[in-house]
Protein backbone atom coordinates (compact mmCIF):
# COMPACT_ATOMS: atom_id res chain seq x y z
CA UNK A 1 0.00 0.00 0.00
CA UNK A 2 1.37 3.05 -0.84
CA UNK A 3 2.00 6.34 1.56
CA UNK A 4 0.30 8.21 -1.20
CA UNK A 5 -3.33 6.02 -0.37
CA UNK A 6 -2.79 6.49 2.93
CA UNK A 7 -2.75 9.73 2.80
CA UNK A 8 -5.20 9.85 0.25
CA UNK A 9 -7.47 7.79 2.47
CA UNK A 10 -6.92 9.96 6.00
CA UNK A 11 -7.49 13.29 4.16
CA UNK A 12 -11.37 11.58 3.05
CA UNK A 13 -12.17 10.11 6.16
CA UNK A 14 -11.04 13.84 8.03
CA UNK A 15 -12.71 15.96 5.71
CA UNK A 16 -16.22 13.73 6.76
CA UNK A 17 -14.53 15.51 10.27
CA UNK A 18 -14.35 19.39 9.35
CA UNK A 19 -13.76 21.37 12.30
CA UNK A 20 -15.31 24.34 13.44
CA UNK A 21 -13.75 26.38 16.49
CA UNK A 22 -15.04 28.74 19.49
CA UNK A 23 -13.20 31.22 19.76
CA UNK A 24 -13.69 34.27 22.77
CA UNK A 25 -12.52 36.41 25.06
CA UNK A 26 -14.08 36.24 28.47
CA UNK A 27 -12.51 38.57 30.78
CA UNK A 28 -13.60 37.22 34.04
CA UNK A 29 -12.48 33.78 33.21
CA UNK A 30 -7.95 34.65 32.79
CA UNK A 31 -6.36 31.48 33.45
CA UNK A 32 -9.39 29.61 34.14
CA UNK A 33 -10.31 25.87 32.27
CA UNK A 34 -12.96 26.39 29.96
CA UNK A 35 -14.94 23.45 28.63
CA UNK A 36 -16.64 22.66 25.87
CA UNK A 37 -19.07 19.47 26.05
CA UNK A 38 -21.75 17.57 24.06
CA UNK A 39 -24.71 15.54 24.75
CA UNK A 40 -25.19 11.90 23.48
CA UNK A 41 -28.61 10.60 24.76
CA UNK A 42 -28.89 10.57 28.37
CA UNK A 43 -24.78 11.19 29.00
CA UNK A 44 -22.50 14.11 27.96
CA UNK A 45 -19.13 14.04 26.96
CA UNK A 46 -16.70 15.88 26.59
CA UNK A 47 -15.47 17.46 23.59
CA UNK A 48 -12.72 20.43 24.07
CA UNK A 49 -10.91 21.84 26.57
CA UNK A 50 -8.64 24.61 27.82
CA UNK A 51 -7.27 27.53 29.55
CA UNK A 52 -8.09 31.08 28.74
CA UNK A 53 -4.76 33.41 28.59
CA UNK A 54 -3.94 36.22 30.34
CA UNK A 55 -6.51 38.24 28.75
CA UNK A 56 -9.09 35.70 29.03
CA UNK A 57 -8.85 34.95 25.48
CA UNK A 58 -9.92 30.82 24.39
CA UNK A 59 -10.53 28.54 21.63
CA UNK A 60 -12.16 25.42 21.28
CA UNK A 61 -12.63 22.97 18.22
CA UNK A 62 -15.37 20.83 17.65
CA UNK A 63 -15.85 18.53 14.51
CA UNK A 64 -19.36 17.62 12.64
CA UNK A 65 -19.72 14.58 14.54
CA UNK A 66 -20.35 16.90 17.72
CA UNK A 67 -23.24 18.96 15.77
CA UNK A 68 -26.58 19.62 18.28
CA UNK A 69 -26.25 21.36 21.78
CA UNK A 70 -23.02 22.29 23.33
CA UNK A 71 -21.99 23.30 26.90
CA UNK A 72 -19.69 25.70 27.26
CA UNK A 73 -18.70 26.05 30.62
CA UNK A 74 -15.82 26.92 33.36
CA UNK A 75 -14.87 25.92 36.92
CA UNK A 76 -16.73 29.08 38.87
CA UNK A 77 -19.85 29.70 36.02
CA UNK A 78 -23.08 28.43 35.62
CA UNK A 79 -22.85 27.21 31.69
CA UNK A 80 -24.33 28.23 28.92
CA UNK A 81 -26.01 26.17 25.58
CA UNK A 82 -24.75 26.99 22.11
CA UNK A 83 -25.73 25.45 18.89
CA UNK A 84 -22.63 23.58 17.22
CA UNK A 85 -23.79 23.55 13.44
CA UNK A 86 -21.28 24.44 10.51
CA UNK A 87 -20.46 27.87 11.69
CA UNK A 88 -18.02 28.68 14.09
CA UNK A 89 -18.40 31.33 16.49
CA UNK A 90 -17.11 34.60 18.75
CA UNK A 91 -18.32 34.99 22.70
CA UNK A 92 -16.84 38.06 24.25
CA UNK A 93 -17.76 39.57 27.86
CA UNK A 94 -17.08 39.31 31.24
CA UNK A 95 -18.63 36.07 32.83
CA UNK A 96 -19.94 32.84 31.10
CA UNK A 97 -22.91 33.34 34.22
CA UNK A 98 -23.50 36.79 33.19
CA UNK A 99 -24.98 36.29 29.99
CA UNK A 100 -26.06 39.79 30.34
CA UNK A 101 -22.77 40.89 29.17
CA UNK A 102 -22.23 37.79 26.86
CA UNK A 103 -22.29 38.98 22.81
CA UNK A 104 -22.52 36.23 19.73
CA UNK A 105 -20.87 36.60 16.74
CA UNK A 106 -19.96 35.17 13.41
CA UNK A 107 -23.08 32.14 13.53
CA UNK A 108 -26.25 33.08 12.21
CA UNK A 109 -27.98 30.05 14.06
CA UNK A 110 -26.64 31.26 17.39
CA UNK A 111 -27.54 34.77 17.40
CA UNK A 112 -31.32 33.27 16.42
CA UNK A 113 -30.95 30.77 19.45
CA UNK A 114 -29.83 33.75 21.61
CA UNK A 115 -32.69 36.12 20.92
CA UNK A 116 -35.55 33.23 21.25
CA UNK A 117 -34.00 32.18 24.35
CA UNK A 118 -33.98 35.91 25.39
CA UNK A 119 -37.93 36.23 24.29
CA UNK A 120 -39.54 33.34 24.25
CA UNK A 121 -39.70 32.68 28.56
CA UNK A 122 -41.30 35.82 28.78
CA UNK A 123 -43.73 35.46 25.98
CA UNK A 124 -44.85 31.86 28.00
CA UNK A 125 -45.50 34.16 31.15
CA UNK A 126 -47.61 36.46 28.90
CA UNK A 127 -49.43 33.48 27.50
CA UNK A 128 -49.91 31.76 31.05
CA UNK A 129 -50.80 35.64 32.81
CA UNK A 130 -53.33 35.66 29.63
CA UNK A 131 -54.85 32.25 29.67
CA UNK A 132 -55.58 32.58 33.55
CA UNK A 133 -57.35 36.29 33.05
CA UNK A 134 -59.25 35.15 29.54
CA UNK A 135 -60.53 31.89 32.42
CA UNK A 136 -62.34 34.71 34.16
CA UNK A 137 -63.72 36.90 31.89
CA UNK A 138 -65.43 34.00 30.22
CA UNK A 139 -66.98 32.35 33.46
CA UNK A 140 -66.84 34.75 36.38
CA UNK A 141 -70.15 36.80 36.43
CA UNK A 142 -68.36 39.43 37.75
CA UNK A 143 -66.47 39.60 34.63
CA UNK A 144 -68.73 38.19 31.71
CA UNK A 145 -70.45 41.53 30.72
CA UNK A 146 -67.26 42.56 29.52
CA UNK A 147 -66.59 41.65 26.33
CA UNK A 148 -63.77 44.19 25.21
CA UNK A 149 -61.15 42.89 27.43
CA UNK A 150 -61.93 39.75 26.65
CA UNK A 151 -61.22 40.26 23.03
CA UNK A 152 -58.08 42.16 23.54
CA UNK A 153 -56.86 39.11 25.70
CA UNK A 154 -57.65 36.87 23.24
CA UNK A 155 -55.80 39.01 20.59
CA UNK A 156 -53.12 39.15 22.24
CA UNK A 157 -52.89 35.25 22.51
CA UNK A 158 -52.51 35.06 18.97
CA UNK A 159 -50.65 37.90 18.73
CA UNK A 160 -48.04 36.16 20.66
CA UNK A 161 -48.45 32.47 18.74
CA UNK A 162 -48.29 34.49 15.66
CA UNK A 163 -44.80 36.11 16.53
CA UNK A 164 -43.30 33.15 17.81
CA UNK A 165 -44.30 31.57 14.44
CA UNK A 166 -42.91 34.18 12.06
CA UNK A 167 -40.16 34.29 14.13
CA UNK A 168 -38.83 30.41 13.56
CA UNK A 169 -40.34 30.74 9.60
CA UNK A 170 -37.67 33.19 8.91
CA UNK A 171 -34.91 30.51 10.23
CA UNK A 172 -33.15 28.58 7.29
CA UNK A 173 -35.42 25.22 6.88
CA UNK A 174 -32.91 22.84 7.45
CA UNK A 175 -30.85 24.63 10.38
CA UNK A 176 -30.42 22.97 13.71
CA UNK A 177 -32.20 25.92 15.11
CA UNK A 178 -35.07 25.44 13.44
CA UNK A 179 -35.91 22.18 14.76
CA UNK A 180 -34.20 22.74 17.95
CA UNK A 181 -36.71 25.58 19.45
CA UNK A 182 -39.74 24.44 18.96
CA UNK A 183 -38.69 21.27 21.18
CA UNK A 184 -36.80 22.66 23.73
CA UNK A 185 -40.25 25.02 23.98
CA UNK A 186 -42.42 21.84 24.15
CA UNK A 187 -40.49 20.09 27.06
CA UNK A 188 -40.02 23.33 28.58
CA UNK A 189 -43.46 24.47 28.66
CA UNK A 190 -44.81 21.35 30.20
CA UNK A 191 -45.48 22.71 33.64
CA UNK A 192 -47.26 25.79 32.81
CA UNK A 193 -49.76 23.95 30.22
CA UNK A 194 -50.50 21.15 33.03
CA UNK A 195 -51.52 23.97 35.52
CA UNK A 196 -52.50 27.24 33.52
CA UNK A 197 -53.01 26.39 29.75
CA UNK A 198 -54.96 22.60 30.10
CA UNK A 199 -56.48 23.83 26.80
CA UNK A 200 -53.11 23.35 25.04
CA UNK A 201 -52.60 19.72 26.62
CA UNK A 202 -53.96 16.96 23.45
CA UNK A 203 -51.75 19.55 21.41
CA UNK A 204 -48.56 19.23 23.64
CA UNK A 205 -49.18 15.17 23.93
CA UNK A 206 -49.60 14.82 20.06
CA UNK A 207 -46.30 17.03 19.82
CA UNK A 208 -44.95 14.53 21.87
CA UNK A 209 -45.91 11.47 20.04
CA UNK A 210 -44.89 12.97 16.48
CA UNK A 211 -41.47 13.39 18.33
CA UNK A 212 -38.54 11.01 16.10
CA UNK A 213 -37.08 9.23 19.40
CA UNK A 214 -34.32 7.66 16.88
CA UNK A 215 -33.65 11.36 15.52
CA UNK A 216 -29.91 12.78 15.85
CA UNK A 217 -30.26 15.58 16.17
CA UNK A 218 -32.87 14.74 19.13
CA UNK A 219 -30.12 12.54 20.90
CA UNK A 220 -27.54 15.51 20.88
CA UNK A 221 -29.85 17.86 22.24
CA UNK A 222 -29.57 17.53 25.89
CA UNK A 223 -32.96 17.04 25.35
CA UNK A 224 -33.51 13.31 24.91
CA UNK A 225 -34.04 12.58 28.61
CA UNK A 226 -36.38 15.57 29.41
CA UNK A 227 -38.60 14.78 26.20
CA UNK A 228 -39.58 11.32 27.38
CA UNK A 229 -39.76 12.48 31.45
CA UNK A 230 -41.73 15.38 30.20
CA UNK A 231 -43.82 13.42 28.00
CA UNK A 232 -45.80 10.95 30.33
CA UNK A 233 -45.11 13.67 33.33
CA UNK A 234 -47.50 15.73 31.18
CA UNK A 235 -50.08 12.34 30.39
CA UNK A 236 -50.14 11.63 34.52
CA UNK A 237 -51.02 15.18 34.91
CA UNK A 238 -53.33 15.66 32.75
CA UNK A 239 -56.29 15.99 34.82
CA UNK A 240 -58.07 12.40 33.30
CA UNK A 241 -59.12 9.63 35.15
CA UNK A 242 -56.32 7.12 36.25
CA UNK A 243 -57.89 4.26 33.32
CA UNK A 244 -57.83 7.08 30.72
CA UNK A 245 -54.33 8.04 32.17
CA UNK A 246 -52.82 4.49 31.40
CA UNK A 247 -54.81 4.03 28.26
CA UNK A 248 -53.36 7.74 27.10
CA UNK A 249 -49.81 5.96 27.74
CA UNK A 250 -50.13 2.75 26.32
CA UNK A 251 -50.59 5.11 23.08
CA UNK A 252 -47.72 6.83 23.88
CA UNK A 253 -45.61 3.83 24.20
CA UNK A 254 -46.42 2.61 20.77
CA UNK A 255 -45.48 6.02 19.58
CA UNK A 256 -42.69 6.32 21.39
CA UNK A 257 -40.85 2.27 20.54
CA UNK A 258 -42.59 2.61 16.71
CA UNK A 259 -40.19 5.68 16.50
CA UNK A 260 -36.81 3.65 17.81
CA UNK A 261 -37.31 0.71 16.13
CA UNK A 262 -34.70 1.04 13.73
CA UNK A 263 -32.04 2.05 16.26
CA UNK A 264 -31.23 -0.79 18.36
CA UNK A 265 -28.77 0.50 20.73
CA UNK A 266 -31.45 3.45 21.37
CA UNK A 267 -34.44 1.30 21.90
CA UNK A 268 -32.42 -0.25 24.48
CA UNK A 269 -31.66 3.33 26.28
CA UNK A 270 -35.54 3.89 25.95
CA UNK A 271 -36.80 1.28 27.19
CA UNK A 272 -34.36 1.33 30.08
CA UNK A 273 -35.00 4.31 31.31
CA UNK A 274 -38.51 4.84 30.50
CA UNK A 275 -38.97 1.64 32.61
CA UNK A 276 -37.14 3.53 35.07
CA UNK A 277 -39.46 6.79 35.00
CA UNK A 278 -42.62 4.82 35.34
CA UNK A 279 -41.42 3.06 38.29
CA UNK A 280 -40.36 5.44 40.52
CA UNK A 281 -44.09 7.15 39.22
CA UNK A 282 -45.34 4.22 40.70
CA UNK A 283 -47.33 3.71 37.42
CA UNK A 284 -46.93 -0.22 36.99
CA UNK A 285 -49.76 -0.59 34.55
CA UNK A 286 -47.76 1.02 32.12
CA UNK A 287 -44.59 -0.43 33.06
CA UNK A 288 -46.25 -3.73 32.72
CA UNK A 289 -47.36 -2.76 29.26
CA UNK A 290 -43.97 -1.63 27.98
CA UNK A 291 -42.48 -4.73 29.69
CA UNK A 292 -44.99 -6.89 27.87
CA UNK A 293 -44.48 -5.00 24.51
CA UNK A 294 -40.58 -4.88 24.63
CA UNK A 295 -40.36 -8.98 25.14
CA UNK A 296 -42.92 -9.38 22.62
CA UNK A 297 -40.89 -7.15 20.09
CA UNK A 298 -39.24 -9.00 17.06
CA UNK A 299 -37.41 -6.29 15.27
CA UNK A 300 -34.90 -5.26 17.88
CA UNK A 301 -33.17 -7.45 20.58
CA UNK A 302 -32.89 -6.36 24.26
CA UNK A 303 -30.30 -6.27 26.35
CA UNK A 304 -29.69 -9.58 28.79
CA UNK A 305 -30.00 -6.91 31.97
CA UNK A 306 -32.81 -5.01 30.39
CA UNK A 307 -34.52 -8.39 29.26
CA UNK A 308 -34.54 -9.95 32.80
CA UNK A 309 -35.64 -6.88 34.56
CA UNK A 310 -39.01 -6.60 31.88
CA UNK A 311 -39.31 -10.35 32.17
CA UNK A 312 -40.55 -10.10 35.83
CA UNK A 313 -43.68 -7.93 34.25
CA UNK A 314 -44.40 -11.08 32.23
CA UNK A 315 -43.91 -14.08 34.54
CA UNK A 316 -44.79 -12.63 38.06
CA UNK A 317 -47.59 -10.38 36.78
CA UNK A 318 -50.50 -9.98 39.32
CA UNK A 319 -52.88 -12.96 38.73
CA UNK A 320 -50.21 -15.35 37.85
CA UNK A 321 -49.14 -17.80 40.29
CA UNK A 322 -45.79 -16.90 42.51
CA UNK A 323 -43.38 -20.43 42.76
CA UNK A 324 -43.12 -22.29 46.16
CA UNK A 325 -40.08 -21.41 48.14
CA UNK A 326 -38.53 -23.96 50.05
CA UNK A 327 -37.25 -22.65 53.74
CA UNK A 328 -33.24 -23.51 53.02
CA UNK A 329 -30.39 -21.77 54.25
CA UNK A 330 -29.88 -20.17 57.28
CA UNK A 331 -33.59 -19.63 58.63
CA UNK A 332 -34.54 -17.52 61.13
CA UNK A 333 -38.59 -18.07 62.46
CA UNK A 334 -39.12 -16.90 65.95
CA UNK A 335 -42.51 -17.62 66.11
CA UNK A 336 -41.62 -21.27 65.63
CA UNK A 337 -39.45 -21.56 68.92
CA UNK A 338 -38.64 -24.99 69.91
CA UNK A 339 -40.22 -26.58 66.80
CA UNK A 340 -38.91 -26.67 63.26
CA UNK A 341 -41.72 -24.23 61.87
CA UNK A 342 -43.24 -24.58 58.23
CA UNK A 343 -40.44 -26.10 55.36
CA UNK A 344 -41.97 -24.50 52.85
CA UNK A 345 -44.10 -21.31 51.66
CA UNK A 346 -46.59 -23.34 50.74
CA UNK A 347 -46.91 -25.08 54.19
CA UNK A 348 -47.41 -21.42 55.68
CA UNK A 349 -51.48 -21.67 57.41
CA UNK A 350 -52.22 -17.70 56.47
CA UNK A 351 -54.72 -16.13 54.19
CA UNK A 352 -52.00 -14.06 52.64
CA UNK A 353 -48.42 -13.57 52.63
CA UNK A 354 -45.94 -10.56 51.58
CA UNK A 355 -42.66 -11.76 50.58
CA UNK A 356 -40.22 -9.20 50.48
CA UNK A 357 -36.63 -9.19 49.18
CA UNK A 358 -33.93 -7.40 50.29
CA UNK A 359 -30.00 -7.38 52.18
CA UNK A 360 -28.44 -5.68 54.69
CA UNK A 361 -26.61 -3.58 52.33
CA UNK A 362 -29.58 -2.06 50.48
CA UNK A 363 -30.11 1.69 51.66
CA UNK A 364 -33.87 1.69 50.81
CA UNK A 365 -34.22 -2.07 52.85
CA UNK A 366 -32.89 -0.56 55.82
CA UNK A 367 -35.87 1.88 56.02
CA UNK A 368 -38.68 -0.23 54.63
CA UNK A 369 -37.74 -4.07 56.20
CA UNK A 370 -37.75 -1.99 59.57
CA UNK A 371 -41.26 -0.13 58.97
CA UNK A 372 -42.72 -3.88 58.02
CA UNK A 373 -41.57 -5.11 61.33
CA UNK A 374 -43.60 -2.62 62.94
CA UNK A 375 -46.56 -3.31 61.05
CA UNK A 376 -46.38 -6.62 61.88
CA UNK A 377 -48.33 -7.08 64.70
CA UNK A 378 -51.07 -5.38 63.00
CA UNK A 379 -51.04 -7.25 60.01
CA UNK A 380 -50.70 -10.49 61.38
CA UNK A 381 -53.78 -10.16 63.19
CA UNK A 382 -55.48 -9.50 60.10
CA UNK A 383 -54.23 -12.59 58.19
CA UNK A 384 -51.05 -11.17 56.56
CA UNK A 385 -47.92 -13.35 56.81
CA UNK A 386 -44.31 -11.69 56.19
CA UNK A 387 -40.92 -14.28 54.48
CA UNK A 388 -38.21 -11.79 53.98
CA UNK A 389 -35.49 -13.45 52.07
CA UNK A 390 -32.07 -11.92 52.27
CA UNK A 391 -29.80 -11.23 49.07
CA UNK A 392 -26.56 -11.14 51.53
CA UNK A 393 -23.90 -12.67 51.27
CA UNK A 394 -22.36 -13.23 54.68
CA UNK A 395 -23.83 -14.83 57.68
CA UNK A 396 -22.81 -12.01 60.14
CA UNK A 397 -24.76 -9.69 58.18
CA UNK A 398 -28.04 -11.30 57.82
CA UNK A 399 -27.98 -12.16 61.25
CA UNK A 400 -27.45 -9.00 62.38
CA UNK A 401 -29.72 -7.03 59.99
CA UNK A 402 -32.83 -9.88 61.10
CA UNK A 403 -32.34 -10.75 64.65
CA UNK A 404 -35.20 -8.29 65.66
CA UNK A 405 -37.55 -8.97 62.86
CA UNK A 406 -40.71 -11.01 64.42
CA UNK A 407 -41.43 -12.93 60.93
CA UNK A 408 -39.69 -15.54 58.71
CA UNK A 409 -35.90 -14.92 57.39
CA UNK A 410 -34.11 -16.49 54.86
CA UNK A 411 -30.85 -16.37 53.49
CA UNK A 412 -29.19 -19.04 50.91
CA UNK A 413 -25.51 -16.68 50.62
CA UNK A 414 -25.81 -16.38 46.59
CA UNK A 415 -26.85 -12.71 46.19
CA UNK A 416 -28.37 -12.95 42.69
CA UNK A 417 -27.84 -16.16 41.76
CA UNK A 418 -30.17 -18.10 44.45
CA UNK A 419 -33.01 -20.16 42.91
CA UNK A 420 -35.65 -17.90 44.91
CA UNK A 421 -33.81 -14.60 43.08
CA UNK A 422 -33.87 -16.18 40.06
CA UNK A 423 -37.53 -18.09 40.47
CA UNK A 424 -39.02 -14.73 40.97
CA UNK A 425 -36.92 -12.83 38.30
CA UNK A 426 -35.70 -9.86 41.45
CA UNK A 427 -33.66 -7.63 39.85
CA UNK A 428 -33.59 -5.15 42.48
CA UNK A 429 -33.80 -4.14 46.56
CA UNK A 430 -36.10 -4.20 47.98
CA UNK A 431 -38.75 -6.23 45.58
CA UNK A 432 -42.56 -7.23 47.31
CA UNK A 433 -45.22 -9.75 46.14
CA UNK A 434 -48.30 -9.76 48.10
CA UNK A 435 -49.82 -13.65 47.69
CA UNK A 436 -53.05 -15.30 49.16
CA UNK A 437 -53.56 -18.37 50.04
CA UNK A 438 -53.15 -20.24 47.03
CA UNK A 439 -49.77 -17.78 45.58
CA UNK A 440 -51.33 -15.67 43.71
CA UNK A 441 -50.08 -12.15 42.85
CA UNK A 442 -52.35 -9.82 44.09
CA UNK A 443 -50.35 -6.64 44.10
CA UNK A 444 -46.73 -5.74 43.43
CA UNK A 445 -46.16 -2.98 46.08
CA UNK A 446 -43.66 -0.15 45.50
CA UNK A 447 -43.33 0.65 49.36
CA UNK A 448 -44.46 -0.33 52.68
CA UNK A 449 -47.38 2.22 52.80
CA UNK A 450 -48.48 0.58 49.43
CA UNK A 451 -49.02 -2.44 51.63
CA UNK A 452 -50.51 -0.99 54.95
CA UNK A 453 -53.22 1.01 52.67
CA UNK A 454 -54.02 -2.16 51.07
CA UNK A 455 -54.28 -4.12 54.30
CA UNK A 456 -56.36 -0.74 55.82
CA UNK A 457 -59.30 -0.51 53.03
CA UNK A 458 -59.33 -4.38 51.87
CA UNK A 459 -58.72 -6.16 55.06
CA UNK A 460 -59.39 -3.62 57.80
CA UNK A 461 -63.16 -2.91 55.81
CA UNK A 462 -63.96 -6.31 56.21
CA UNK A 463 -64.46 -6.55 59.93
Amino acid sequence: MSIFYILFSAAILLSGLTAQTIRGTLQGHIHQTIKLEGFRGFKTYMIDSTTADENGNFSLRYTTKDRGIGVLSSNDSKPIFVILCDEGMRVTGELLSYTESLDVTESAENLAFSKYASLQPKREQALSAWTYLEKMYVSDPAFMRHAAPLQAIQNEKIRLFAEEKVFLALLPAHSYARWYLPVRKLVSSVSAVAQYRTDEIPASISAFRALDYADPRLYSSGLFKDAIESHFWLLENSGRSLDSVFMEMRVSIDAVMLSLIKDEKKYNEVVDYLFDVLERHSLFQASEYLALKVLNETACTVDGNLSRQLETYRAMKKGNTAPDILFVGNVRNPAAGVSAGPSALSALNTSYTLVVFGASWCPKCAEEVPAIAELYTKWKKLGVEVVFISLDEGESEFVKFTQRFPFISMCDFRKWEGKVVNDYYVFGTPTMFLLDSKREILLRPNSVKQVDAWVDWFLGNQK
